[in-house]
């Protein structure tokens, strides 16, 4: 067929465009280890790694953090982009603008470890997160409104996005608020399965008494058999 090699060609481009995100995502990891590395060319033969640990436990936590909040972040992207097949400009540029999210994590983690109480910090930090989330929640709404781009299996989902940028902006306010809470709010975002379990049971719920109150509205059908007084019935009275 005459659109297959421009068919191919798209879908070379999306690979290229998805293999060069996931090295981006690999490289932010590796930059945040890296002040790690080069702790330990401050051990001698005489220091004591478990001080160098206790030292830089701020660094340590925070590399840990941002480890787990860009794996979380890879797996969201990946979520969303599973069923693609083809990417327009808009879903190119999102995809860019998400990576741009995670390439500029590594310093709001830098300031975690060394000034991790102001509230700037908590702002750029879990604001990058949250940036990050709603990015993919706009990705999402692009390919649902534009299904050509999927592979017609499926299309990705609203809920987890919108259920992670909800949970993020929680705990934003909970961390500014009470100061001591530190970046545990953050933990907040494990509850993003329950909270979507609870939401599809609210929906299934809304969804079975939108249908039984369908069914009771509906009226009976005229049944030719049941002769002229089901229909006289169903009809009304005649004026």
């Amino acid at each position: 067929m005459p659109n297959e090699p421009l068919q191919s060609e798209r879908g070379r481009d999306l690979e290229r465009l998805l293999t060069f995100i996931d090295a981006i995502v690999a490289i932010a990891i590796t930059l945040l280890v890296l002040p790690l590395a080069d702790l330990a060319s401050g051990v001698t033969g005489s220091g004591s790694v478990a001080d160098l640990l206790r030292v830089h436990q701020a660094q340590i936590w925070s590399f840990l953090l941002s480890f787990a909040v860009i794996a979380r972040l890879w797996f969201a992207q990946h979520r969303a982009v599973r069923h693609l097949q083809d990417a327009d400009a808009t879903v190119s540029w999102l995809l860019v603008l998400w990576t741009l999210t995670i390439v500029f994590l590594p310093f709001p983690t830098a300031l975690v470890a060394e000034a991790g109480h102001q509230a700037v910090v908590k702002v750029l930090y879990i604001g990058t997160i949250t940036v990050s989330m709603v990015v993919i929640g706009l990705t999402v709404r692009t390919i649902r409104r534009r299904p050509s781009l999927a592979d017609g299996v499926g299309l990705p989902q609203m809920e987890p996005s919108v259920v992670s940028a909800v949970l993020l902006g929680v705990a934003l306010v909970i961390t500014l608020a009470i100061p001591a809470t530190t970046y545990y709010p953050l933990l907040l975002l494990m509850t993003e399965s329950w909270v979507l379990r609870a939401y599809d049971a609210v929906a299934a719920r809304r969804s079975a008494r939108r249908t039984t109150h369908e069914d009771d509205a509906e009226p009976p059908v005229p049944d030719a058999a049941a002769g002229s007084e089901t229909v006289r019935r169903v009809a009304g009275p005649a004026e």
